[in-house]
């Protein structure tokens, strides 16, 4: 959720391929597949990363001239017994793949994690028409919940009672939303006059969310899933207009964790710092990630690969960089062993 454009960017992630073989170390199953919305308009791409004991050659997903891809094994049987579950919801323009750093690093773990693509919002679709119903983006994540709780190819593989979802930027609201949060369009109107600056307002407003009272009135009714047990949040946009009393209510356990790095269209006092301010501290922890910037949370960059997109779209340079002197493989590591910690002890997965 950057003010930035993102052109050169998406060309790369759309243009992603499997890359040529490489040996299989680390076992980790991966489908891909497309399912129907549950208000039956949409159609939904669905990512899934799972432990497995299968071995034989892997294959790179997600590997471009830009992003380093992840290995994995297509379509290997799941790891028997039941898994817990992590569903993934990705930022303004970005896509299912985003965080495959992440997936690969939970399913190594034992996690069962899913990605989905959210119509309107994605790399795949950026049709402002359907990205204006922000509210669909939580219904889309519980639907994948739906998804693989009930159909028998995944209901005896994950764990129904230990779902958590995690969200970077604008992913990191519908997160929110799920776990109970509650927007208010006026409320945000109001703080976007004073806080000018905000890359939330300008995707907000690029969108043409809450441009009735009929879009107003969806944006703010209840979208949480009682199923979800966990919650994180990554770098989130969209903080200031959530209701303080909706947050003060949430049972839910929270990890907030924003970029350190300092940026001023994404500040952490006015998004992840006043979220976590607002929720009950006793289910709350908040951690500031030292180097960390908003792109952090994207894959690995390959070497050349903030040139390239600097030669493309002059400013898209800025997805492959961390604060200075900070490496994101570091990064990552202590992101995946502070999330997984969380989860492992919100959901009792150990």
């Amino acid at each position: 959720m950057m003010r930035i454009a993102l052109v050169a960017v998406a060309w790369f992630l759309v243009t992603c391929h499997t890359g040529t073989p490489a040996h299989a170390g680390g076992a980790t199953g991966f489908r891909q597949f497309q399912i129907s919305a549950s208000d039956g308009s949409r159609k939904l791409d669905v990512a899934v990363w799972y432990p497995t004991q299968a071995g034989g050659e892997a294959r790179l997903i997600g590997d471009n001239v830009v992003f380093v891809g992840q290995s994995v094994l297509p379509d290997a049987p799941p790891e028997p017994g039941r898994h817990p579950l992590v569903v993934l919801s990705h930022g303004f323009s970005g896509n299912l793949l985003n965080q495959a750093w992440l997936a690969v690093d939970l399913a190594r773990r034992g996690y069962v994690v899913a990605a989905v693509n959210h119509p309107g919002t994605t790399t795949r679709n950026m049709d402002e028409r359907i990205g204006s119903r922000l509210w669909e983006r939580p219904r889309d994540i519980s639907h994948v919940i739906d998804e693989l709780t009930r159909a028998p190819a995944w209901s005896g593989v994950v764990s129904p009672d230990k779902v958590a979802v995690i969200g970077h930027s604008l992913g990191g609201w519908t997160v929110m939303e799920i776990a109970g949060a509650r927007f208010d369009a006026a409320r945000f109107d109001a703080d976007c006059r004073v806080n000018t600056a905000l890359a939330a307002c300008d995707v907000y407003r690029q969108l043409g969310a809450g441009a009735d009272s009929e879009a107003r009135a969806a944006l703010g009714q209840d979208l949480s899933d009682p199923r979800v047990k966990a919650v994180v949040s990554l770098d989130l946009g969209l903080a200031r207009g959530f209701e303080p009393e909706s947050l003060s209510r949430l049972h839910v356990p929270v990890l907030v964790m924003a970029a350190d790095g300092g940026d001023a269209h994404l500040p952490a006092e006015l998004e992840s710092r006043h979220l976590a301010s607002g929720l009950p501290q006793s289910a709350t922890r908040y951690i500031g990630v030292p180097g960390a910037t908003h792109f952090s949370f994207l894959n690995l960059c390959k070497p050349g690969g903030s040139e390239l997109l600097e030669k493309e779209v002059p400013g898209d340079g800025r997805v492959c960089r961390d604060a200075d002197g900070a490496a994101r493989a570091t990064i990552h590591h202590q992101v995946a062993d502070e999330i997984a910690g969380f989860l492992d002890a919100s959901l009792g997965a150990r």
